[in-house]
């Protein structure tokens, strides 16, 4: 395991060579005692090398699990296979999990979908893995993601494409490509999934599953590598909306770590007011959720949706224009915030649990092994140190203005309506790159999926879920629903009924 180094106070001449980097450019003289002053400094922070930090609570004994063959593992969804028990009753028990590779599992191997990451081993299990092994879930293992989770796609992971079990030519969707995969196989039964820009969603759609973002902070994402605070989620994938809301009564609520949370979250048992009927409800079909829309997923969500009136809802189409800003909002932020993380090895800000051996692993792995940063993720940091040098912060705390005027968006539309509907995503699964395919055309590909449905509510935080609505045996589309605020009992409420439609129940 990387242990960082003994901290060596700087020389005179770095002191002065730092000086002229930042502008400051002070007298030598004036430098010298500076540097006295940096040399007790220094001092004081080797003292924290013998203090022992906090660790995430490791309750349950388990096996370091081992690496599937190609026998075990048809799809690629599997980069490690566990087999981790937790309490022998429970909510979850007797379920098979599968935990994204980007979550800490103590004493299992987390690669992050990368080159970069390889031999790095968690010491601590993430909050959620806690809630689920306390709950009687069992870690099968971990599921393969892209490469540092930055891509729609799933063919970025340095263990190799996902294939999606519908056709084993095309994509499973990205970063939480594995859990697609898996559970839409019947390898799993349900999974956690991170989603900064639509990582769970994309994959439960073109997989033909269930799959939600919680509202922004209903989840702790403590001990899942960030790559921007502000829009990091983590949630739950499942077959059906049950098992989604099932496993997010479990991971859901304040672990007192994670600064995203505000104070005092209350859970419901979302499983036990999924009986309610959905009459009277109010649907917004939005308009501009339908941009560039392939003309058979406009008509299987149009349809869908009309159905809802059979069971007494109201369905209206209006707009919302700032939707179609939503992507280049998310990209001010994500962009930048992603460099700053990545680069500057900023991490989560604000209070909490900082795993610094896996922050630590990155940072030294970024430096040692510039080339192994993945294609999918230099253009984003050849933007942000551009941005940085030459524009500041100015893109990035835009993007934060903006979030609330979109946001203010999306709040005014739902005090007229429970819920805001539109497709998931607006095109099948597309095929993914052939094994010869140039670096390029890789990166073309990734940045080609179309997320700019999802994308919008990682941004305002709102809670979406995609469910699946096509069942004619061709590829899977994905209806994706947004209500208020920790309003998820209305959001199962519905996505159970649109899961009734999608399968005939009346």
């Amino acid at each position: 395991m990387y242990s960082a180094p003994a901290l060596k106070p700087p020389t005179l001449d770095e002191v002065e060579e730092i000086s002229k980097k930042l502008g400051l450019n002070i007298p030598l003289e004036d430098l010298k005692g500076h540097k006295e002053f940096l040399d007790k400094m220094c001092g004081q922070l080797n003292i924290l090398k013998d203090i022992t930090e906090p660790r995430l609570p490791v309750r349950y004994p388990r096996t370091p699990g081992y690496r599937p063959t190609e026998a075990e593992n048809a799809l690629n969804g599997w980069c490690w296979k566990t087999d981790i028990k937790g309490s022998p009753t429970g909510k979850l028990s007797g379920k098979k999990v599968g935990i994204k590779d980007n979550i800490g599992v103590a004493g299992v191997p987390m690669s992050v979908g990368s080159k970069m990451m390889e031999g790095h081993m968690p010491e601590y299990d993430a909050t959620v893995v806690s809630r689920i092994l306390d709950e009687g879930g069992v870690i099968k293992g971990k599921t393969t993601c892209e490469d540092l989770c930055f891509s729609g796609s799933s063919a970025t992971s340095y263990n190799g494409p996902v294939l999606n079990p519908h056709d084993q030519t095309r994509s499973s969707g990205g970063s939480s490509s594995g859990n697609g995969a898996l559970i839409a196989s019947g390898e799993i039964d349900m999974a956690i999934g991170s989603d900064q820009g639509g990582s769970i969603r994309i994959p439960a759609a073109w997989c033909g599953i269930v799959g939600i973002k919680p509202t922004f902070g209903l989840v702790p994402y403590t001990g899942a590598l960030t790559l921007e605070s502000s829009i990091d989620h983590l949630g739950p994938m499942a077959r059906t909306v049950y098992d989604c809301a099932l496993l997010l009564e479990v991971i859901a609520g304040n672990d007192g770590l994670d600064s995203r949370q505000p104070m005092n979250i209350k859970v419901p048992e979302y499983t036990k007011l999924m009986t309610e009927e959905v009459s009277g409800m109010r649907v917004g079909l939005v308009k501009e959720g339908f941009e560039k829309c392939d003309p058979d997923i406009e008509r299987t969500v149009r349809d869908t949706v009309q159905q809802l009136k059979t069971k007494g809802t109201t369905v209206d189409e209006i707009s919302i224009p700032m939707h179609l800003k939503g992507c280049s909002i998310w990209i001010g932020l994500a962009f930048q915030g992603n460099y700053k993380t990545l680069i500057q090895g900023g991490g989560s800000s604000g209070k909490g649990f900082y795993p610094t051996t896996t922050q630590d692993f990155l940072e030294k792995a970024v430096k040692s092994h510039p080339r192994d940063i993945p294609p999918t993720i230099a253009p984003t940091l050849l933007l942000g140190e551009y941005l940085s040098q030459n524009y500041g912060s100015h893109f990035y705390s835009k993007a934060k203005n903006l979030e609330r005027v979109l946001t203010d968006a999306y709040n005014t539309a739902l005090e007229q309506y429970d819920v805001l509907m539109m497709p998931t995503i607006c095109f099948r699964p597309t095929k993914l790159p052939p094994k010869d395919a140039s670096i390029l055309d890789v990166v073309s590909h990734c940045r080609g999926i179309g997320v700019y449905n999802p994308r919008a509510f990682n941004i305002t935080g709102h809670p979406a879920i995609t469910v699946p609505i096509q069942d004619d045996g061709s590829l899977p589309i994905g209806l994706q629903i947004v209500a208020k605020h920790y309003a998820e009992p209305t959001l199962f409420r519905i996505a159970q009924a649109v899961e009734n439609i999608h399968k005939g129940v009346v």
